[in-house]
C-alpha cells in the first residue's frame, strides 16, 4: 500500500508539471493551420492528463493514510515485565452484619433530619457505606433511597467502597507539586498493584488518597501512612515509607 501511494504521488506530480507547462508555453506565431493543430493536441493531452490526475490523487488519498507510521498495537509493543502484585492476599467481601444498623435506628432515630447522624455512624462502624446496610437503614427509617444518594455524593467524608486498614496520604499542595508529587502517586499505586480507577489494593491493606497539603512542605514532596511521614521522596525511594507498617503486618 505504501508503494502504490507513492507511485500514485509522482504520477499526479507529473500531470501537474504537464498541465503546467501547457499552460505556460504557448504556440509560435505562424501557419493558423499549425496553430489551431497545436491547440487541438494540446487540449485533448490536457483532457487525458486531468483525468489521470485525478485518478492518481484519489489513489493516494485512499492508501496515503494506511503508508503511514504504524501506531503502536498488541503485536507492536514489546511485553515488559508486569510489576509484582502486592505480597498480600485478596481479601473476599464479608458478610455484612446489619444488626449494627437495627440498634443504631432503635438508638437514634427514624426521621429524615438523622440521615447524616446516622450515615456517620454506619461510616464510622464499617469504614463505608455498605449497600446492604444502606438498604436496611432505608427499610427502617424514614430516609429514602434518593436522600442518602444525595447526602453521601454531596460530603467527601463518605465512601461507597471498602477502606484499606492503612491510609496513604500523598500530598499534592503547590510545594510537593513542582517537587514530584505526581511521579510519586504512580509510583506508590504501582508498588500497591492499585488498578486505575480504583483507590485500594486487592487486600485492602492500603488505600490512597491526594490530598491539597499536610503541612511538611519543607519536605516535599511528601507523603503519611496512618500517621507516619516520609518527606523528601523519589520513585524510587517511595517504597521506604512502607518499611515500618509490612513489618507489622502478619505473613
Amino acid at each position: 500500500m505504501r508503494r502504490i501511494a507513492w507511485i500514485a504521488g509522482l504520477v499526479a506530480a507529473a500531470c501537474i508539471l504537464v498541465l503546467l507547462a501547457d499552460a505556460i508555453i504557448k504556440p509560435r506565431p505562424g501557419d493558423d493551420k499549425r496553430i489551431t493543430a497545436a491547440r487541438l493536441a494540446r487540449r485533448s493531452r490536457d483532457n487525458v492528463v486531468g483525468w489521470v490526475l485525478i485518478g492518481s490523487a484519489g489513489l493516494f488519498l485512499v492508501y496515503a493514510p494506511k503508508s503511514g507510521p504504524r501506531r503502536a498495537g498488541k503485536t507492536d509493543v514489546t511485553p515488559t515485565r508486569r510489576p509484582e502484585a502486592h505480597p498480600h492476599r485478596v481479601v473476599r467481601p464479608e458478610p455484612v452484619d446489619l444488626s449494627f444498623v437495627d440498634d443504631l435506628v432503635e438508638r437514634e432515630g427514624r426521621s429524615k433530619e438523622k440521615a447524616i447522624a446516622l450515615l456517620q455512624a454506619i461510616q464510622s462502624h464499617y469504614r463505608y457505606l455498605p449497600d446492604e446496610a444502606l438498604r436496611r437503614l432505608c427499610e427502617r427509617t424514614e430516609i429514602t433511597p434518593a436522600q442518602i444518594a444525595g447526602t453521601s455524593s454531596f460530603y467527601g467524608q463518605f465512601r461507597n467502597r471498602p477502606i484499606g486498614r492503612h491510609i496513604v496520604r500523598v500530598c499534592h499542595g503547590t510545594a510537593c507539586h513542582v517537587s514530584g508529587a505526581r511521579q510519586i502517586s504512580d509510583e506508590v499505586r504501582r508498588l500497591l498493584a492499585i488498578p486505575d480507577g480504583e483507590d485500594t489494593d486487592a487486600a485492602r491493606l492500603f488505600t490512597v488518597e491526594e490530598v491539597a497539603c499536610l503541612g511538611c512542605c519543607s519536605l516535599a514532596p511528601v507523603l503519611m501512612v496512618d500517621n507516619q511521614t516520609a518527606g523528601r521522596l523519589t520513585p524510587s525511594t517511595a517504597a521506604e515509607a512502607f518499611a515500618p507498617i509490612e513489618n507489622k503486618e502478619p505473613a
